[in-house]
């Protein structure tokens, strides 16, 4: 089954760029292009779009608000949005991960790397840029608002789904999470994906900010002994 790609840019260039590099490969397919946010918006609300690529500066609305309004509307849940940044270091990709992104991509991102970037957010993980992740947690927790309250489905997570959240958390795959607990690949990502449902999570980006934001983890934390 293809993968259904919108490309929302405000720079025809770059929308035709990407294009290129996606129809050259077989499995993700372009299905539309936005030139500004609120086009994105609507054109994610009229269905059959799995991922965005989602550039932040765009005119009319930009894109952490059009992530957003994709991002509440229950019935596009499954529609993953790769922000697109010419920075590394761009706060505003903090606000966007808030809003529901999935994860980014400088936009000098090799062809290669960006298909892949699409798979790996099309299947539910979540993308950050190597480079700048370590720098991107310590913004993250600096912007995050503390929470005002526990939340009460917090205590519907059982302790294999702790353990496991804060692995993800320190950014560990699915393999290696695997590894570490001795458990199958599948056990671990049935865990996950119970560990969404239950805190509301759209994907693992989502997890960490949750894990972030109630202090589950902070910033230069080493991973817990086995």
């Amino acid at each position: 089954m293809s993968i259904r790609v919108l490309l929302a840019d405000d720079q025809a260039l770059i929308r035709a760029g990407f294009r290129m590099i996606i129809e050259a490969e077989v499995g993700p397919e372009v299905v539309g292009e936005a030139a500004d946010g609120r086009a994105a918006a609507d054109r994610c609300h009229r269905g059959q779009v799995d991922v965005v690529l989602m550039d932040i500066r765009m005119p009319i609305l930009d894109g952490i608000e059009a992530t957003r309004r994709t991002g509440a509307v229950e019935r596009l849940a499954g529609v993953r949005v790769l922000v697109l940044t010419t920075f590394d270091n761009d706060d505003n990709v903090i606000y966007a991960l808030q809003a529901g992104a999935s994860g980014f991509l400088g936009k000098n991102v090799a062809p290669s790397d960006l298909v892949n970037a699409i798979r790996v957010v099309a299947g539910g993980e979540a993308l950050l840029s190597p480079r700048a992740t370590s720098g991107l947690i310590s913004r993250l927790v600096h912007h995050l608002q503390p929470p005002t309250r526990r939340l009460p489905e917090l205590e519907l997570v059982t302790g294999r789904e702790k353990e496991i959240l804060l692995l993800v958390a320190h950014g560990l795959s699915n393999d290696a999470i695997a590894r570490r607990l001795h458990l199958s690949p599948l056990t671990v990502k049935t865990h996950i994906n119970r560990t969404m449902s239950k805190l509301r999570a759209r994907d693992r980006a989502q997890l960490v900010v949750f894990a972030y934001r109630h202090h589950m983890v902070r910033p230069g934390d080493t991973l817990p002994d086995n």
